[in-house]
Parts: C-alpha cells; structure tokens; sequence
C-alpha cells in the first residue's frame, strides 16, 4: 500500500523525471547569464558558497552528538554534583554552619559522614584482611610494643614532668564526650589494631587493643567460632571494652567482657612489659578491668572463644504490665538453655522479651537477614510484635543478630536522620548506614554538644535484677527515656572494682536508656545525680563511659577501690597515670 502524494502521483508525474528537468533548466538559465555578462551573478556566486559551508557546518554539528557524547555524558552528573554541593555551601553560608549541623543536622550526616564513614569502613576491613592473609600482624606485634616501651622511658628519662595517656585522638572512642586530658598529658602513640592469633585448640583468640567487634565477628564467624560475650557496635573495641566494660545479651551465661578474657599483657608506668593472668600477676589481672588506662598501657589480649553455629533462633513475646514483665524477663535470664536473653521496654507496662538459642537448622519461611541494609531497623521490628499483640519466631543468621542494633545505633540514628527507617531511603541509602560515631563527635561543635548534655541522655546502669522493678521505676521518675533496653549479666565475686556485695555470683541487669527526656523540667546534672544516688544504694554500678555527675567521694561508694589503689601504688602509677576518677568525671571531658 503507497501514501498518497508518493512516487505513483498521476498529476505530478514522476518525481525523479521533475528532479531531472529542474536541474536542466537551471543550468541553462545559469549559462545564458554567464554569455550575457550578468552584473549580480559574482554575488550569487558567494553567497551559494557561503551556503554551502554553512550547510557543512549544521553537517558537523548534527554530528557532533555521534563524537563527543561519552565525554558531554559523563560531565553531567560532575556538574550537576558540582552545583548541589555549591548551593549547599551558599545556604550553609548564609544560615552559619553552627545553624545546619544544629537544626538541619541529618543533611551534614547524608552528603558528607555517610559517605566518610563507608570510606573508612572499607579502608579498615581491606586492611584487616590483608593483614591477616599476610600474617604480618605476630611479626610487627613485638616491634610495636618496644615502640611503646620506648616511647615510656623517654618520657620518664625528661623528667616525667606529665600524666600519660594514649594518642589516640578523644574523638575516635565510641565514649559520648572527648576527654580534655588528651590536650595536658603526655600521648603515647599505641597503633595495635590486628588479630593476631586465632588458636581453635586452646580455643583462645589473641588480639591487640584497637581490634574492634566487627572484625572479631567478620573473622571468627567464617572459620565457625565466636566470642562468648560480643558485645554490639561494631566500632567497640577489645581495648575499650577491658578497660570499661562490655555486655551483650549471652552474658546472663559468660558474665561481663572482663569475664571471658585470660590474661592481659601490658607496659608499665617504668616501661617494662607483664603478662597477666589469675594464677599469675593476679592482682593486677583483677585490677585492669575498668581501669581505663589508669594501671598501664593494654598491648593484647587473649580471649575465650567457642563453637558458633549459622544462625540464632529467636523467639519474640510482648509483655503487659511491669510486674509480668519483671516475672518474665527474670525468669528467662535464669534458664541456662538460652543462649540469649535480652528485652526491649517501650513504656513502663510494655516490653517485648526475646529469647534465643544458636542453631544451624533453619525453616526457610521464617529467615530474617536483618542487617541487610534494606531491612527496618531491628527496635522497629521488634515493636511491630508489641503493636499487634503476638508472639513470633525468627531464624537470624549470627553475625546479623551480633550487630543487630548496629544500623540504627540502638535507635539514635531516628533522632539524627527522622526519616531513616523509611523504606525508600534504606532502599536507596541504607548500605551507608549507619555513620561513624566517631565522626559524629568530631563534627558535633559546642553548641550541639551542651544541647546534647541537657536533653539527651546516655546512660547504662547496672543493677542487681531483683531491685529490676524498683529501678525501672526510678529511670521513669527521673529521666523518663523509652525505649530502654535490658541485658542480664551474671557478675562473679572476684577482686576489682566491680563485683556483688556478697561472696557469691549474683545475677545483675544493664538498664540502658537512649534518647531524649521526656520527664518535665529535666536538668542534666540534678536529674543524673538522684539516678546515682539510686544506683549507689542498691550496691549497682554505672559505665564509665557516659556522663558521671558524682563527686570523688561518691564515685568510691559505688567502685571499690582497695586492689587499685595498691596495686597505682606498688606500680608506680601514681605519678604517671591519673586516677580512673580523674578521666572519667564530668569535669574532665567536654
């Protein structure tokens, strides 16, 4: 079938036969002006060939999209960046950079500390594993620390003139506040950040302090083992948990992270290396624990380890009512046969209380890989269960349900970035998350930081479980914080600064509340003091990590101090640490 108007057209005749005869008269008309001598025929001339290369032109430029497209294509996305981040630099000019990371903080975190922190997180995991792989690790180890001795007995030889304290810059510790002692003391630079030995036999991993829990997990899991006690974040670490503590939903069976450890090696306040262990060097073993620094410089570790299998069977019950829910969370904590034991209170007569065993049967149907970046956040998903009044039972592949609250920083990261649990930005973001909360500190201003201090509460107490209601009572009164979440430990009675009042092993309970107050006229300091008061009373204990409003005297109510100050005494280390007080009070951090 043919368009009207083609080839076949009866009253023009055929197109091709027109196209000829056009061309013949218009060369002749052409020639004929040539013989006649026409005056305008020159112009005519020049402007046909500026025509022409015009035409050529428009040619090269219609096919210039042909030539130059890669190079136009990829410039885009550059420009379009480039502009996004210029506008924001103009608004962040305007408005006063004090301004944005205050009111408008979650843009700061999205353009720039998510992107920061993934770089980190893969610059450290490809090291870690290169490291490893190579072995280099054992082999550079005993250098390192005759750097650090080294580095001590040139600060004793210039006359000791300082306190010492680690390099490591205040705002890399996972601890809310930066210590102001890192400016006036003496900084030993301490980069011990390898695994150094993993020993299935004696079922012992030896590790340097600045190994960090997911490391720990991403190692220890893929050869099938795992610590006994892992606590959560992965940015914790191993140093940081011996020197304060550690906790994680197991230690209602192994105790606290202190309790799975089996010797300690340090350099001394006069340079010399120990080993310690408690059958030798005990008191010092006893005493390193919560010390934070104070008694030497941690160096390695050697650290229990145990069978892992692939996943965690999880069970999920809603609770109502305080008293069913104090019944109920104590009696699961007793229950040897749980693996894990851990509650989330989301008012104080609501809880869901979750029970876990290691497992490697799965029913496919009822796998849930929750640290997948696209998955709600963990407290989330646990409400969900409270919200519709029903049990449940989930399958939770292990280095998931280690680093389950990690995404959402507990549920920090909902005051942060609001509308972080959303599904479209877990689907387009979610694999950044969460951001360091190193580089959160490091970008936090002092504005930010005193807002923090008077309507943010970070705060973890340890209780003994049978004063659970009464205390959960007075976390309500005083600072009013949901959710709250409850980890049970069982502290043994050993020497230190943390152990029972009795002689025997007593089951304790982390209460630890995140968030903002919501108690009417909260202030900071008076409010945190009647909760200390109320920790002190019932012989509990408070992590040396969050705000401590105590004076000295109150600090060694709750801390018993006898190891520690015999042993600061008999090492020297009067004069070359602070006392644990001294770096862990209000007054010396900011």
């Amino acid at each position: 079938m043919k368009a009207a108007g083609s080839w076949s057209d009866p009253r023009r005749g055929s197109p091709l036969v027109a196209a000829r005869v056009s061309a013949h008269r218009t060369s002749a008309t052409r020639a004929n002006r040539e013989a006649a001598g026409d005056p305008g025929l020159p112009w005519r001339q020049a402007a046909g060939a500026e025509r022409a290369r015009r035409g050529a032109e428009g040619s090269d430029r219609r096919r210039e999209p042909a030539a130059l497209p890669a190079r136009r294509r990829m410039m885009e996305p550059a420009v379009s960046l480039a502009v996004c981040a210029l506008l924001f630099l103009l608004w962040v000019r305007v408005k006063g950079l004090e301004f944005v990371l205050i009111h408008q903080r979650w843009v700061f975190v999205c353009l720039f500390l998510l992107p920061l922190s993934l770089i980190f997180d893969i610059y450290y995991y490809v090291r870690a594993w290169v490291v490893f792989k190579l072995s280099s690790a054992p082999r550079l180890h005993e250098q390192r620390v005759r750097d650090i001795q080294k580095q001590v007995r040139e600060w004793k030889e210039q006359g000791s003139k300082t306190f010492m304290c680690t390099g490591r810059p205040g705002w890399l510790t996972v601890s809310l506040r930066v210590g102001k002692y890192k400016k006036t003391h003496k900084n030993i630079m301490i980069n011990l950040m390898d695994i150094l030995e993993v020993d299935t036999k004696k079922q012992i991993v030896r590790v340097e302090p600045l190994v960090t829990m997911g490391q720990v997990t991403a190692l220890l899991t893929s050869i099938g083992w795992t610590l006994p006690v892992l606590p959560e974040l992965d940015d914790l670490t191993v140093g940081g948990l011996i020197m304060g503590t550690g906790i994680e939903s197991s230690s209602h069976k192994y105790g606290l992270f202190q309790h799975i450890c089996t010797a300690y090696e340090l350099v001394l306040a006069d340079g010399s290396f120990v080993r310690c262990t408690p059958s030798e060097n005990s008191d010092l073993f006893y005493a390193v624990p919560w010390s934070c620094g104070t008694l030497g410089f941690l160096v390695a570790a050697e650290i229990r380890i145990i069978p892992a299998k692939k996943y965690v069977k999880l069970r999920f019950e809603p609770v109502q009512g305080l008293e069913a829910i104090c019944a109920k969370f104590t009696h699961e904590s007793q229950r040897q046969e749980n693996h894990f034991v851990e509650g989330l209170l989301y008012s104080l007569d609501e809880a869901v209380i979750m029970t876990g065993v290691m497992t490697d049967e799965v029913e496919p149907s009822k796998l849930n890989s929750i640290g997948n970046y696209y998955k709600p956040w963990f407290f989330k998903h646990v409400e969900n269960y409270l919200k519709t009044n029903r049990e449940g039972l989930e399958y939770i592949p292990l280095r998931h349900y280690y680093h389950r609250h990690t995404r959402s920083i507990f549920w920090e990261l909902q005051d942060i970035i609001p509308f972080g649990n959303n599904p479209i930005f877990r689907y387009l973001f979610g694999w950044m998350v969460p951001p360091k909360i190193s580089l959160l500190k490091l970008t936090q201003g002092e504005t930010l930081r005193k807002l923090y201090e008077q309507h943010h509460v970070v705060q973890d107490m340890l209780v003994p479980m049978k004063c659970l209601q009464q205390a959960l009572h007075t976390f309500q009164n005083d600072i009013h914080v949901y959710p709250i979440w409850l980890c049970p430990f069982i502290l043994p009675s050993q020497p230190g600064l943390v152990h029972p009042k009795g002689n025997e092993a007593e089951l304790y309970i982390d209460i630890g509340a995140y968030g903002e107050p919501r108690v009417k006229h909260f202030e900071a300091r008076s409010c945190m003091r009647q909760l200390e008061k109320f920790v002190r009373s019932v012989h509990g204990f408070q992590m040396l990590y969050a705000d401590c409003y105590m004076n000295r005297e109150e600090f060694w109510e709750m801390f018993d101090g006898s190891l520690y100050h015999k042993l600061r005494e008999k090492l020297g280390c009067q004069d070359a640490f602070p006392e644990v007080y001294d770096k862990i009070c209000k007054a010396a951090r900011h």
